[in-house]
């Protein structure tokens, strides 16, 4: 089985229960799993790949909890710079409609090399549009070219404009289909084992873009193989008004109504939410994908993440679609939730406030948010920290650096507080994917120019 030694971290960030942060530390890593984390010295001085991190900071590998790889090809449209969500989403999906199994595949890749330079190693996505022939197949074996791993979300869009749903009938599809189609990729893809590279999730778009039967369906055939739901919750008022006057409830009731809350489920945004609904989310141990950046853009709002976390509610971060973010960076993110979450603060009376024991996020909290945080909403405990027994999955910055000159007394908030860098080294299950800031396992350049091409041709 293949070692891979990694030694001489300047400090070595485990994210582990008991918050070690290891001088000069180091990992033995076989066959893809960590055996050994500690000191450089206390560590085996050979191994048949070494990795010398000298002058590095290194951190678990982050994990994405929502995204639209797709939308990497639509960033900054001029017609939907400005709008709100559901203006921006008719906007945007008659140019989605054109979509190819090779614009799948190509974006697919795009986005995951953004993730994989920002230091992520596991990443979800939300394909919910399968225009000319696209298959969610088709993203799945582009993401085993690139190296991270993937929880492949089969979206689904039924409730088209003419039933009174938002997006247009072009992009909508049979509901058996949708779900004979789900159960194929479960019985092809899904792997639950410690250490998958490739899960399968079952998510229905949103509220106003699919039938309440479609949802009760996937959730039964979800539960019938053990795999993950997951769908666009509560992001806008606008949401908000549209299910109260459809389904006559709020969008967490509705998903209550449905069957949709329990430990196996996780929602995209949840930003329009009371006091109560939070205690639906802790009760049933749903879990959330927080996605400030996306939030920020199109005027949605501020989640509650202090308050998910005060009830014991799991929080990862997601970058969402890279036509509501423009980008795929997820340490970025990382930043962006301790920023938006102290705007958030001051919105709600910190600066007023004579109460000792309020405090704003910190930068450790936000780390925890895009490693812990995100690894127990996909429902995986063999990612998220480096620990005996996990995933050999993380991330190296060369601390040597002008963006941290002056910060390097305390070189874990200066990851997070400082601007958002390109990663010197990511690492995959003990594989290199990026190295000295370069992908391993693509042409970089290559890839960008078909991307443009597409994109080129999908808005002409």
């Amino acid at each position: 089985m293949p070692t891979l030694l990694v030694r001489n971290a300047q400090l070595l960030v485990t994210m582990d229960d008991h918050h070690r942060e290891i001088a000069d530390g180091g990992l033995f890593i076989r066959d893809g799993f960590i055996e050994q984390v500690g000191p450089t010295s206390a560590l085996p001085q050979t191994a048949d790949e070494i990795l010398d991190l000298s002058g590095h900071i290194v951190f678990p590998g982050l994990v994405n909890t929502h995204h639209h790889f797709y939308q990497t090809l639509t960033r900054v449209v001029p017609a939907a710079q400005d709008a709100n969500l559901f203006n921006w989403l008719t906007t945007l999906y008659p140019i989605w409609a054109r979509l190819t199994p090779e614009a799948i595949r190509v974006s697919t890749k795009t986005a995951l090399t953004e993730l994989a330079l920002s230091g992520c190693t596991t990443a979800s996505d939300h394909l919910y549009l399968f225009p000319n022939g696209s298959k969610l197949d088709d993203e799945i074996l582009a993401a085993r070219e690139v190296g991270l791993r993937l929880h492949a979300s089969r979206g689904s869009m039924s409730l088209g404009e003419s039933k009174g749903g938002l997006p247009p009938d072009s992009v909508v599809d049979d509901e058996d289909v949708i779900l004979k189609d789900s159960q194929r990729l479960i019985e092809t893809y899904h792997d639950p084992a410690p250490g998958s590279f490739t899960q399968i999730v079952l998510a229905p778009c949103s509220p106003f873009s699919v039938t309440g039967d479609l949802m009760r369906e996937s959730a039964a055939l979800a539960r019938q193989y053990d795999v993950h739901l997951h769908t666009h919750l509560a992001e806008t008022e606008d949401e908000e008004t549209f299910c109260l006057e459809k389904f006559g409830h709020r969008p967490v009731g509705y998903m209550q109504e449905l069957g949709w809350v329990g430990e196996d489920v996780w929602f995209a945004h949840a930003v329009w939410v009371n006091a109560d609904e939070i205690a639906v989310f802790s009760r049933h141990h749903c879990g959330v994908a927080h996605c400030p950046t996306s939030n920020m853009r199109l005027a949605s709002g501020i989640a509650p993440v202090k308050e998910y976390l005060a009830a014991g509610v799991n929080v990862g971060l997601g970058v969402d679609g890279s036509a509501s973010n423009d980008g795929s960076h997820l340490l970025a993110e990382v930043r962006q939730a301790m920023l938006l979450a102290r705007v958030r603060e001051g919105i709600t009376g910190f600066s007023r406030s004579d109460d000792p024991t309020r405090t704003l996020m910190t930068a450790r909290q936000a780390l925890w948010l895009g490693t812990r945080g995100g690894a127990a909403v996909l429902g995986r405990a063999d990612i998220g920290s480096l620990e005996v027994g996990k995933c050999a999955d993380f991330f190296a910055v060369n601390l040597n650096r002008l963006e941290y000159a002056g910060s390097l007394h305390d070189p874990v908030s200066a990851v997070v507080f400082d601007q958002p860098v390109r990663v010197d080294y990511t690492v995959v299950g003990g594989k290199i994917v990026v190295s000295e800031g370069q992908m391993t396992t693509l042409d970089e350049g290559a890839l960008i120019e078909r991307h443009n091409q597409i994109a080129s041709e999908l808005l002409a």
